[in-house]
């Protein structure tokens, strides 16, 4: 099938590859700028028999990115869409992450903002997967320090330039990671972050009642349990009842 127009979600950066493989199909742009003003017509010509192409400027079209609601509301209107498989910056960086991969959550970007961004690492920290996102180079030494905080020092990988001329993937714990990026500042180029899961016989063997007592000694009780539920994987209910009846007992022998 031959297309008879290209959405791109920068018409510059989709023309370097049409040049490079000599193709002349018309580009236009689709990204979440101008897609609720032009999705109409889109569906309009589709609807008509127009074959339409969907690129990205880097990856797999469709993640983390602004197509889905057009492939959303064009199969709901009877048109087909067929997939043309490209390269994933989650896959990849899975794949040179030395981390397991049988099961994975990918996370897409985090929260800017530190509160909503712990929080948002808190919901996954019980979760026996594999993670994987995105970050911003800007903004990957804040998202280091928060992910060791909340979910200790697990294995991770940072990835960057996937594919690239300056490919780069370090693997360390989170703390070093964080360590890392903190000294050296942030580094160029597009990021993808991958942390191992807890393992299943430390948390069995995690002493909780001895863990949140130390912590609660030096944080409030809502940091301690964060923490410890991320270090032992148990659910984080068990862990804050446990961490109110250490707090009660010790307002009672004060």
């Amino acid at each position: 099938m031959r297309a008879e127009l290209v959405l791109a979600e920068d018409r510059r950066v989709a023309a370097k590859l049409m040049r490079h493989v000599g193709a002349s199909t018309h580009v236009d742009n689709y990204n979440d700028h101008n897609a609720a003003k032009v999705r109409p017509g889109i569906l309009a010509r589709l609807q008509a028999g127009s074959a339409i192409a969907l690129t990205s400027d880097a990856g797999t079209p469709l993640i983390s990115d602004p197509g889905y609601k057009l492939v959303d509301e064009a199969m709901a209107v009877g048109v087909p869409v067929f997939a043309v498989p490209g390269p994933s910056a989650v896959t990849a960086a899975l794949s040179v992450s030395g981390l397991p991969t049988d099961r994975f959550l990918f996370m897409g970007f985090p929260p800017p903002k530190q509160a909503q961004r712990r929080r948002w690492i808190e919901e996954v920290a019980g979760l026996r997967a594999t993670l994987v996102l995105y970050e911003s180079p800007r903004r990957l030494p804040a998202l280091l320090a928060d992910l060791a905080q909340v979910l200790g020092d697990r294995p991770a990988a940072v990835a960057r330039e996937l594919t690239k001329l300056h490919e780069e993937v370090r693997r360390a714990g989170l703390a070093e990671l964080s360590g890392h990026y903190q000294e050296s500042g942030e580094p160029k180029g597009e990021i993808v972050v991958v942390i191992g899961w807890a393992d299943t016989a430390a948390s069995d063997a995690y002493d909780v009642e001895a863990r949140l007592a130390e912590l609660l000694s030096r944080m409030p009780l809502r940091d301690a349990v964060d923490l410890v539920t991320a270090e032992s994987g148990r659910k984080r209910r068990e862990v804050y009842t446990t961490a109110l009846a250490l707090k009660e007992d010790g307002g009672r022998s004060d």
